[in-house]
């Protein structure tokens, strides 16, 4: 107690002598005070997940997609996205099972692939489905940005997909977006195939 007396006169003592020295009363607002007449509202708050947390990271993102798309060549525009859907395969457990289970088999990894997609061979590799139909993306972060001309989103997701691939069978594997609700489509959908010499997988 006797401390925060002491501390208390002080800063008093030091915002007299500041005072004295003609500098401008709003240097004192540099200096936190532990008076009685501080306020109480933190410098800094926890990150939540208010509305208000939402529309702030929407907001951000579009203005970097934004950004983006208007600065940067298409190539480098989907490098990054690249990144995301790899990032996106690291973060979830579902995904990284099924390159577990589906390891060095094709016929393994279809059926682990098969519990959450529609998969299945086709004569120039496997075709995979997020069902007949569709009503919204399956990525939340999509779902709060609205739909451009030859939208770029999708390459995240194809990029997640060759990450599952290519994790289960340890080869280079091609992903191609065949449709997709975001390019007009009525779902997702996507073919992979060997890329070292085109083979069906």
């Amino acid at each position: 107690m006797e401390e925060h007396k002491t501390d208390v006169m002080n800063r008093q003592e030091f915002s007299k002598s500041l005072l004295k020295a003609g500098l401008c009363t709003c240097a004192w607002m540099m200096f936190p005070s532990s008076g009685s007449g501080a306020s109480s509202a933190p410098l800094h708050r926890e990150p939540g997940s208010t509305s208000e947390d939402v529309d702030f990271i929407a907001n951000w993102l579009n203005d970097l997609m934004d950004t983006m798309e208007s600065t940067l060549d298409r190539e480098t525009q989907v490098k990054l996205i690249e990144g995301c859907g790899r990032g996106c395969f690291n973060r979830h457990q579902f995904k990284k099972d099924i390159a577990e289970e589906g390891k060095g088999d094709l016929t393994k990894l279809m059926k682990a692939y098969d519990r959450n997609f529609e998969i299945w061979k086709e004569e120039n590799g496997v075709h995979i489905r997020y069902g007949k139909v569709s009503k919204q993306c399956y990525c939340p972060v999509a779902n709060r940005r609205p739909v451009r001309e030859n939208d770029i989103f999708c390459e995240c997701t194809r990029s997640t997909h060759q990450a599952v691939l290519e994790t289960a069978l340890a080869k280079p594997v091609k992903v191609e977006i065949l449709e997709s609700l975001r390019l007009g489509g009525n779902h997702p959908a996507f073919r992979a195939m060997e890329v070292c010499e085109l083979k069906p997988i």
